[in-house]
């Protein structure tokens, strides 16, 4: 089985500090790149996605509050704007030179990363994995409850035989990553850990 690692995520604006914090996502990003140093090899393919919204006023097609608060379900505060410091990748996340980049969001709702739209390069992320010859994916980053899920979804649904390392998430609540985790399970997607 060819296997690729997707790192959904792992922005400043969604770790400790940012404008979404997930509590423990800055220990996610170290703990992915440590497990990259141990198995990059085993992957055909590492790609990346990250949120990459356009600014206010622009609401991305209703994901950022712009006339009442956010709900934190359907609407969200500003974050993870294009080419801001927020955007950008935490540091402590090291991706191998080689890795696919995905931009999603872009003036849109996304939450998967099946739904960006590569970077530097026409295409998408099932285009690129199975450009790869990759037949299963391995799914980390943040958040849990979010687009971890949704991108763990989408990916079985393009076909893909797919695993949640689930020791290299993050979730915004447990309620609802319990949930997430359970939705997860009931798509026959396998959970598991990396160490």
């Amino acid at each position: 089985m060819t296997r690729a690692l997707i790192v959904v995520d792992v922005q400043n604006d969604f770790c400790e500090g940012g404008a979404l914090a997930v509590q423990g996502g800055a220990a996610v990003a170290g703990a992915i790149s440590s497990y990259l140093d141990r198995r990059a090899a085993d992957y055909a393919l590492v790609a990346a996605t990250a949120d990459w919204h356009e600014p206010l006023p622009d609401s991305n097609d209703g994901h950022f509050a712009v006339d009442a608060p956010p709900d934190y379900v359907a609407t969200w505060p500003e974050h993870c704007v294009r080419d801001t410091t927020g955007a950008a990748f935490h540091p402590d996340l090291r991706l191998p030179a080689s890795a696919v980049l995905v931009h999603k969001g872009q003036g849109r709702q996304d939450y998967s990363g099946f739904a960006g739209q590569l970077v530097d390069r026409p295409g998408d992320l099932a285009g690129a994995l199975r450009a790869a010859g990759v037949s299963a994916v391995d799914v980390v980053g943040l958040a849990t409850d979010h687009c971890v899920t949704a991108t763990a979804l989408d990916a079985a649904q393009a076909g893909f035989a797919v695993r949640v390392l689930t020791d290299l998430t993050a979730g915004v609540s447990t309620p609802t990553t319990i949930a997430a985790l359970t939705r997860l399970s009931r798509a026959h997607i396998e959970l598991t850990t990396a160490f």
